[in-house]
């Protein structure tokens, strides 16, 4: 690809035809700009692996012309791989308060502090960055401070959406700016890069000022404990749980690290000025079961959060069990549904209330629906429209609205790039794409070695060999074979198996023996053989050599 021409390109890494994991890049001549940087977490697709993040390797290979990276909001699908990612990076970043404030404790926790440069933009402020004029627009999201992207360019006007929706009464922060969207339609925009994760959801959105008023009768008719779970960043429904219990007569205990450190940026940034300080977990048994509600984390299903804890009775300071209840204030992210279901099986199992959106309406979503897409598209009247964040089928649904308003949609895969000018407005070119895995401390590719092993592993398991020779490479007393989650060390198959791996080990020539790594590899193909077609399966196959 050209990098060095004057024109303006559009290239996502991370976020087309899946949701979360967003990483999107713009080129102005030849400088770079990124929007977002998020993880996402695994399905069932991905058993071997938990936390995502999109490989960066293309902007990395230009990272002299990357002239920084703008933070739409505070949720972890649109920053949370920045401070895994940054050190490959080394740009300075743009965010609101909020976000900034959310994202300097991860960068703390990755020991980065000193070394990130972090601008705080104002929400709806204008910037520049390197030749990228840009503006912010307030959106509606559930999270405070969500940004639209406005970028001024000598080629035309471009509106980076990011993840938005239409709320009159969205209970904290204003609502999305219907002005700002309809100026730049009377301006003319060349292109709108939206949001598409809601779109097959008909109607316009529903408001959060609709769940204050429904969590605030609930919670008044509950008797016992009550839990509830929401996705921490959700500052509005955090507020609207603590006054639907302010109303109840109950005080507001929080549970889980994401939640307290949420709940200082959230206080730290003048939000929940007017809802008492939360009380901690540890003081939860100190209050009548009748005067307490618990915001817990965990509404996905995460093995170590604290909800699956409790679900499973080993958190060391929350109980819950008959007659209380856990109401789930939050969507199911696709690809979580079987972790969910366990967690709310073994709530039940403990005597527990599951309560959900199909009872009562205790969450709506913070993504845009069709009825909200088509007046965006009505006021922004962009010429085309490029759909992003979301499933394959989000984005053909969001396709389909831009042609019903006359608007040219262009569906891209990640690391097409797209030249929106000069010329014909197209994909011209590709980018190498992929997945890192966040695995402990390490990146690792999804693809790669270590990955590739851990799924053989998981599905066909491993067969290990032991075994000792002198000098010569001849075998001294007999070798082990261990093939856990294939075979237990008393079945008669493990006898049978270590009996003639030692056979086929007596059988590699003697050249073969004098070098260790020759050896090994003769040895792994000797405890093939020995293993057959019995097994019906290919197992990743290993050995260990001692050379006494």
């Amino acid at each position: 690809m050209n990098d060095t021409n004057d024109g303006l390109a559009f290239l996502p890494l991370g976020g087309t035809g899946e949701i979360g994991m967003n990483l999107n890049l713009y080129r102005l001549g030849s400088t770079w700009l990124a929007i977002d940087c998020g993880i996402g977490f695994s399905g069932n697709d991905t058993p071997e692996a938990e936390i995502l993040m999109p490989d960066p390797v293309f902007i990395v290979e230009r990272k002299n012309d990357l002239a920084g990276l703008v933070i739409t909001h505070a949720h972890e699908d649109h920053l949370g791989a920045v401070a895994h990612l940054w050190p490959r990076l080394g740009c300075p970043i743009y965010a609101t308060p909020f976000a900034a404030s959310v994202l300097r404790r991860k960068l703390g926790e990755a020991h980065l502090t000193q070394q990130v440069k972090i601008h705080v933009i104002a929400p709806g402020g204008a910037f520049n960055v390197g030749p990228f004029d840009l503006r912010f627009i307030p959106v509606t999201h559930s999270v405070p401070e969500a940004q639209a992207v406005v970028l001024r360019t000598p080629h035309g006007i471009i509106v980076h959406t990011g993840d938005w929706k239409f709320d009159p009464q969205p209970m904290v922060g204003p609502p999305t700016d219907v002005a700002a969207f309809e100026a730049l339609g009377d301006e003319g925009v060349l292109a709108m890069v939206c949001d598409s994760t809601n779109v097959m959801t008909q109607g316009p959105s529903a408001s959060e000022s609709d769940v204050r008023r429904s969590m605030t009768d609930l919670i008044a008719s509950l008797s016992g404990r009550i839990a509830v779970t929401c996705f921490a960043s959700n500052v509005a429904r955090i507020e609207t749980i603590a006054k639907a219990a302010q109303a109840a007569g109950r005080s507001v205990v929080i549970v889980g690290r994401s939640l307290r450190n949420l709940d200082v940026s959230a206080r730290e940034c003048g939000y929940l000025a007017d809802v008492p300080p939360f009380l901690s977990e540890q003081e939860a048994n100190s209050l009548p079961d009748d005067e307490v509600v618990m915001i817990i984390t965990g509404s996905q299903g995460e093995p170590r959060s604290a909800l699956s804890r409790i679900a499973s009775d080993s958190h060391p300071n929350i109980s819950l069990g008959e007659g209380d209840t856990v109401i789930y204030s939050s969507r199911m992210i696709p690809g979580n549904e079987q972790a969910v279901m366990q967690v709310q099986d073994n709530l039940t199992r403990r005597g527990v209330r599951v309560l959900t959106d199909r009872d009562h309406l205790v969450h709506v979503s913070g993504h845009a629906t069709g009825g909200d897409v088509r007046r965006l598209f009505d006021l922004v009247r962009p010429r085309f429209a490029v759909p992003v964040h979301g499933e394959w089928r989000h984005l053909t649904a969001n396709a389909a609205i831009a042609r019903e308003k006359g608007v040219l949609p262009i569906l891209l895969e990640d690391g097409d790039i797209l030249n929106l000018a000069p010329g014909a407005v197209e994909v011209v070119d590709t980018a190498p794409t992929g997945r890192l895995v966040l695995d402990g401390g390490r990146l690792l590719p999804m693809n790669g070695g270590v990955l590739a092993a851990r799924r053989r592993m998981l599905f066909n398991g491993i067969v290990m060999g032991s075994f000792a020779v002198d000098d010569e490479g001849y075998l001294i007393g007999d070798p082990k074979v261990s093939a856990p989650g294939l075979l237990d060390p008393e079945d008669p198959e493990t006898s049978r198996l270590t009996e003639e791996f030692g056979n086929a080990l007596d059988e590699i020539p003697d050249e073969l023996r004098r070098d260790d790594n020759t050896f090994r590899e003769a040895a792994k193909t000797a405890l093939r053989r020995a293993l057959g077609r019995k097994l019906q399966k290919r197992p990743l196959v290993d050995v260990h050599l001692l050379r006494v």
